[in-house]
Order: structure tokens, then C-alpha cells, then sequence
């Protein structure tokens, strides 16, 4: 027969519960370990101790005391003191009031009707270039048909504009380019006004402006025997080649 062990003495009974006891304190000590912060006291200390040193060291600048000098004495008054008569006669000056009441009546002057001026003031009439009588006369188209002289104007104004074309240097840096439509009046005085531009850059309108602005004078156009004022319309075209 086999001899039978004691339950009791059996050393691997709670073999299991000791190793969960002991894997839970070793994990337990590890995030304890891993959790501790240490700092350096020492250099601390020393730091401060330096500091401490420095402010002792540290001398006190050394200041003046400045005595200021006392403010000077009143003047004294004098002993005696002499009353004089003012003798000098001041003439009064008597403002009168410009108002007027309500009881004053106030002559307006006649004016006879043989005095007053009448002037007649002549309407500006407008008469588009296409459809007028007798075109504006350019400097140079004083001969020949109506026709004729219109189409000396479309050229001579062409030939202005050809002569006196700058591109500007700020549009030519930028790349600037594009067509711009002036609109302008040949007055009843043959004097071109009313320059109105439109284009896609604000100096390309100027320079327009320019070239149109210096327009001779020219015969002024004639509708019905008077003169009129007629606008024309023409593009300038800024392109970079």
C-alpha cells in the first residue's frame, strides 16, 4: 500500500494564489518606480546661494544731497505812497443799432422796364458726326464735298493719334494692355471737350486723355447754318508687339 500525504502538507495547493499575490505587488512596485520623480536640490541650493552672494556684493550707489539756495526776497513796498489824479478826458463813442423795427418801412427803388438787359442765351445743340450737315473741319480737310471732308477728318484724326502715342513705362512693366474708347466734342467753337475715357487700366485712359486732349482747334460743324456741337467716339489701341 502507498502511504497518503497529508492535505495540509501538499506545498502545491495555493501554488497559484501566491503567484497572483506576487505578480500583483511586482507590477505595483514597478508603476511606483516608473511614476517617482526625482529633482535636483543641490544645484538649486547653489543657484540660490549664488544669488544671494551676488546681492550681498552688490554696493549701493552713492547719491549727492544738492541744497538748493534759498528763493530771493520779496521787493519791499515803498514807504510812501503818492495818490495822482487822473486828469485825461476819454471821449464816449456812440454805436448805433442797424436794427430796423417792425413799424419802419423800407423804400425799394423803381426800375424801369427800359433798364433791365435781356439777354438771349443760345442752346448748345448736339448733332451726331454721322448725320450732320457740314462735318467739323480738321486742319487741313478745308476742301471738297462733305463726304469727303469726313473722311479727311477720320484720317487726320487717325494720323494725331499715330503721331502722339506714347505706350507708358509703368503699363509696359506691368504688362498692361488692352483697348480704351474715348469719347469727346468738337464744341460749337471747333474746341475739343467733355474727354471721356474707358478702358481696362487707369493709366492707359490718361495717356488717352493725352493724345485726344492735344486736338488742334478745328472749323466747328454746321447744322441748318448754326453752329453745334458734335461728339465723335474712336478706340486707341495699346497692344505690346
Amino acid at each position: 500500500m502507498k502511504p497518503k500525504k497529508n492535505p495540509k502538507a501538499d506545498l502545491n495547493r495555493d501554488s497559484g494564489l501566491f503567484f497572483v499575490i506576487g505578480l500583483t505587488v511586482v507590477l505595483f512596485l514597478t508603476w511606483r518606480a516608473l511614476e517617482m520623480k526625482t529633482y535636483d536640490k543641490d544645484q538649486q541650493i547653489v543657484e540660490m546661494i549664488q544669488v544671494i552672494d551676488e546681492l550681498k556684493n552688490e554696493e549701493a550707489p552713492k547719491t549727492e544731497n544738492v541744497k538748493a539756495p534759498p528763493p530771493p526776497p520779496p521787493p519791499a513796498a515803498p514807504e510812501i505812497i503818492e495818490i495822482v489824479e487822473d486828469e485825461a478826458e476819454i471821449e464816449e463813442t456812440v454805436i448805433e443799432s442797424t436794427e430796423t423795427s417792425q413799424d419802419a418801412v423800407i423804400e425799394e427803388p423803381i426800375i424801369d422796364v427800359d433798364d433791365v438787359a435781356v439777354e438771349e442765351e443760345e442752346e448748345e445743340i448736339s448733332v451726331p458726326f454721322a448725320v450732320i450737315e457740314n462735318v467739323p473741319i480738321f486742319p487741313g480737310c478745308e476742301g471738297g464735298t462733305n463726304e469727303e471732308r469726313k473722311t479727311c477728318f477720320q484720317e487726320k484724326i487717325q494720323e494725331h493719334i499715330n503721331k502722339n502715342f506714347k505706350y507708358p513705362a509703368s503699363a509696359l512693366e506691368m504688362g498692361t494692355q488692352g483697348k480704351v474708347f474715348v469719347l469727346f466734342t468738337i464744341d460749337s467753337k471747333g474746341i475739343v471737350s467733355q474727354i471721356k475715357t474707358r478702358g481696362p487700366d487707369r493709366v492707359l485712359e490718361k495717356e488717352a486723355h493725352r493724345i485726344i486732349a492735344s486736338l488742334p482747334q478745328m472749323t466747328p460743324g454746321r447744322q441748318r447754318g448754326k453752329n453745334v456741337s458734335v461728339p465723335y467716339s474712336i478706340p486707341i489701341n495699346f497692344k505690346m508687339l
